[in-house]
């Protein structure tokens, strides 16, 4: 019972009663006011009118007259249609169809609601007394109980409308009530599986298009990314252990072989070098993966500014012209003006050099690398190409995936890290990787939606 009354259904179903019931009262409130104040005003008014009448009969006709055709009304009207009297200034009925004086009247002209003796029946009166010449009063009034039966209609109308709206809210509360826990329950169930490991779950939908089903589907959409990023977390640690083995592996050959064979100290430094080289390697494999966390946690968006795509990327060419003139490799970069977006110019720096650093390892020498930054009518493209061998299509959607190698980069330096790190800059700035067929060689471009960035800010 303790649940059911802390049910928010039943709450807010007693909410939308009380709120039924106070709209019920602030429109029958008014109107019975309205009902009284204009019956009552209208009898007075009647009964004035009334008594005028009789008071003219009187000036006219004197005492008799009045008393004569007082007499006449009582006999032909309808029971209980007027209520008339007339008196002598000692109060003294001389005709009409009241046998005394009703108690409580004044005796200055007035109108008066009394209980009166009509027909042996006491009766709610409303009196006007009108005071004649020569000490007479007279009465003239109407049984203010003829429209009680109308009165109780109304109250009973209201009363039935009051339980009808009270017995179908908490009715449909009820109703309700079950078939939000039935989703309820559905929801719980498929939470408790989710909790005890099984992330396959999803929560249940009916299709209906209400707020139940646009909650599970957001959540469904945010179950999909926690099992895509735990299994990118495998996958990565896989990787991990698969990429750390060699280098570690190569290193404690040489350090043994130095500690076994005790060489010349040209040959040992010659093997220091190389464990170094092994050390910087695996440091550097860190080091990328600690900046993939913190680009991914979404941590730099907050530092996000004004920043100008096509001067970083005119600072990062200038960077790699020695590298790519010793090379030989033929290096161009275009830009058609000021391309603003809002974003973490670090990261883009970086996303730009891991680009030209790609291709540089990539392209033959005398090859071709040209870096392009364009404007369009919604987003900034930052687009580097080569003429290298490039990445086959059937490994362009994996080529973005942590520790992921090519056939066609078996051969060359790197762990395999720098294009999820481009694709993690860019999709943090609300934007998208793309990897296309140069013919020959590798397209890859960034598009970042300028809107997109600079709601993130």
């Amino acid at each position: 019972m303790n649940r059911l009354m802390r049910s928010s259904t039943l709450t807010w179903a007693f909410g939308y009663v009380l709120l039924g019931i106070a709209a019920l009262a602030a429109f029958a409130v008014p109107l019975w006011y309205a009902w009284n104040v204009t019956i009552f005003a209208g009898r007075e008014e009647i009964l004035r009118d009334d008594a005028q009448r009789l008071a003219d009969v009187f000036a006219h006709d004197g005492v008799a007259g009045l008393t004569a055709h007082i007499s006449q009304r009582v006999g032909m009207q309808i029971a209980g249609e007027r209520t008339l009297l007339l008196t002598d200034a000692t109060y003294r009925p001389l005709a009409g169809n009241l046998a005394a004086w009703p108690q409580g009247i004044p005796a200055s002209s007035g109108v008066h609601a009394v209980m009166a003796d009509l027909a042996g029946q006491s009766t709610h009166t409303l009196l006007v007394q009108t005071v004649l010449p020569g000490g007479y009063h007279l009465l003239v009034g109407r049984d203010l109980s003829r429209f009680l039966p109308l009165e109780r209609r109304f109250t009973w109308g209201l009363f039935a409308a009051v339980s009808f709206l009270f017995v179908v809210g908490v009715g449909g509360a009820i109703l309700l009530r079950r078939k939000m826990l039935a989703r309820v329950q559905g929801i719980r169930r498929t939470v408790s599986a989710i909790m005890q490991g099984d992330l396959r779950q999803r929560l249940p939908t009916v299709r209906s298009g209400d707020e139940f089903d646009t909650l599970a589907q957001t959540l469904n959409g945010m179950l999909d990314h926690i099992e895509y990023l735990i299994a990118g977390i495998s996958n990565v640690s896989n990787s991990i252990a698969h990429d750390l083995r060699t280098p570690l592996a190569e290193l404690r050959s040489r350090l043994e072989e130095l500690a076994t064979t005790r060489p010349p100290p040209g040959e040992t430094f010659t093997e220091i070098d190389a464990a170094v080289a092994d050390v910087d390697r695996v440091m550097r494999i860190f080091s990328a993966l600690l900046r993939l966390a913190e680009i991914d946690s979404g941590a730099r968006r907050s530092g996000f500014v004004p920043v100008d795509a096509a001067a970083v990327a005119a600072e990062v060419v200038e960077f790699y012209e020695p590298a790519a003139e010793q090379k030989g490799v033929l290096f161009s970069f275009h830009s058609e003006g000021v391309a603003a977006v809002a974003g973490d110019p670090v990261l883009l720096a970086q996303a730009v050099s891991n680009l030209i650093d790609n291709s540089l390892k990539s392209v033959p020498a005398a090859g071709a690398i040209s870096v392009r930054v364009a404007r369009r009518a919604d987003a900034v493209e930052i687009a580097v190409a080569d003429n290298g061998p490039g990445i086959a299509a059937a490994d362009r959607p994996k080529a973005t995936e942590r520790f992921f190698r090519g056939d066609a980069s078996r051969g060359s330096p790197g762990v395999g890290l720098g294009l999820s790190i481009v694709d993690a800059v860019a999709k943090l700035h609300g934007g998208v990787l793309q990897l296309l067929d140069n013919h020959p060689g590798l397209l890859a471009q960034m598009v970042l939606p300028v809107t997109a960035a600079r709601s993130n800010r």
